[in-house]
């Protein structure tokens, strides 16, 4: 099959340090080309695939300080898909909602995968403009504030099994990895690791927006003896860094639509502590791959479970649910049946999480 692959052109692919779709967007291309795909990744030019590469730009946006100029940028990326999408099956979009004009008016099938979140109210009236739209969510939870979207599948994010190492010993630390702000919850991180006694890394990007946030209210924490801060981590260092700790903390509040770093992890065998929203029960397997909590003291509770936590159970749930084949192998079903004559019946693949839901048919424009 001919695929296009459209990621953001925030980071590049894979990211050099923090990036969540642009990952997901490297294994994804990675693994279609090792399943005989003829695969071409949209994306910056320092991006590193074994796909054939287009670069409508030189450097990934954010490390080159040209984010805030990035719908220019992302302009011209839509212009380089439409010049080549004759030539490709189906396109695969990563940029939410950006392609929605350009795949009204390709002949090509699209799908655009839904990878932030959905609360928000200014997309009612978008997606009701564009109600042929083909969109796959990341969770079933993800799909909650608009559950009448075309939704073809869920598709859970996958990481390829070599890239962590699973660890069998608990580490001495907890985890705290992503970015800092309010609803990622990195206040409530720090008051469970002092009160558990247990020493907290943070390993987190500072954007711009949250620069006044982290200096008056997560700074003045730093100086604490059981807290350290250790600024953000690529994927060289994430290994070790999840990989050696006791626990991940993810005390998020917010409709987390998935959470990356609960699959990478589960895939190091260490397990997470995490509260019960968004996507977090539907990743989250309790007692296999960590602890649901509801609270502070219920979060403290089970980091002083951790040390005789199973973590090759752990490891063998990620195998089971989380690899970048079996995501990979889930969109193939996706594209097959957008392939699919119109008004012919969309049965849903297996495992793909849709819980039952109907599988509208993707326009035809």
């Amino acid at each position: 099959m001919r695929i296009a692959q459209v990621a953001p052109l925030f980071e590049s692919v894979p990211p050099k340090l923090y990036g969540g779709t642009e990952r997901v967007v490297s294994y994804l291309t990675e693994a279609l080309v090792r399943q005989g795909h003829d695969v071409t990744l949209f994306a910056s030019d320092d991006s590193e695939t074994s796909a054939r590469l287009v670069a409508p730009c030189g450097e990934a946006l954010r490390l080159a300080g040209r984010a805030p100029a990035h719908v220019a940028y992302h302009l011209v990326l839509l212009e380089h898909v439409l010049a080549e999408a004759d030539g490709f099956d189906v396109v695969h979009f990563h940029l939410d909602t950006l392609p929605l004009p350009l795949a009204r008016r390709m002949a090509t099938p699209s799908v655009t995968t839904m990878h932030g979140r959905l609360d928000l109210p200014e997309l009612v009236p978008l997606y009701r403009t564009y109600p042929e739209a083909a969109v796959v969510s990341i969770s079933d939870a993800q799909r909650g504030p608009l559950p009448w979207l075309s939704w073809q599948a869920t598709v859970h994010h996958g990481l390829p099994p070599a890239l962590y190492t699973p660890r069998e010993a608990p580490g001495r630390y907890l985890a705290f990895l992503g970015r800092i702000c309010p609803e990622k919850g990195i206040l409530p991180a720090i008051e469970i690791a002092r009160r558990a006694g247990v020493p907290l890394k943070i390993a987190a990007k500072v954007d711009d927006v949250d620069r006044a946030y982290f200096e008056a209210e997560v700074r003045p924490h730093l100086g604490h003896p059981l807290v350290e801060y250790v600024g953000e981590v690529g994927d060289a260092e994430k290994d070790a860094f999840l990989g050696e700790a006791l626990g991940v903390l993810f005390p998020i509040d917010w409709p987390e639509p998935f959470g990356m770093v609960m699959i990478e992890a589960f895939a190091c065998g260490t397990p997470v502590v995490a509260f019960p929203c968004g996507s977090v029960p539907e990743i989250m397997r309790d007692g296999v791959s960590g602890y649901v909590v509801g609270s502070v003291e219920e979060a403290v509770a089970a980091v002083r479970r951790l040390d005789g936590f199973d973590r090759r159970r752990c490891r063998a749930y990620f195998e089971e649910r989380f690899t970048d084949a079996r995501m990979a192998a889930d969109y193939v079903d996706v594209y097959e049946r957008l392939l699919t004559p119109a008004g012919a019946p969309l049965a849903a693949p297996a495992g793909d999480g849709s819980a039952g839901l109907p599988l509208p048919s993707a326009a035809r424009l």
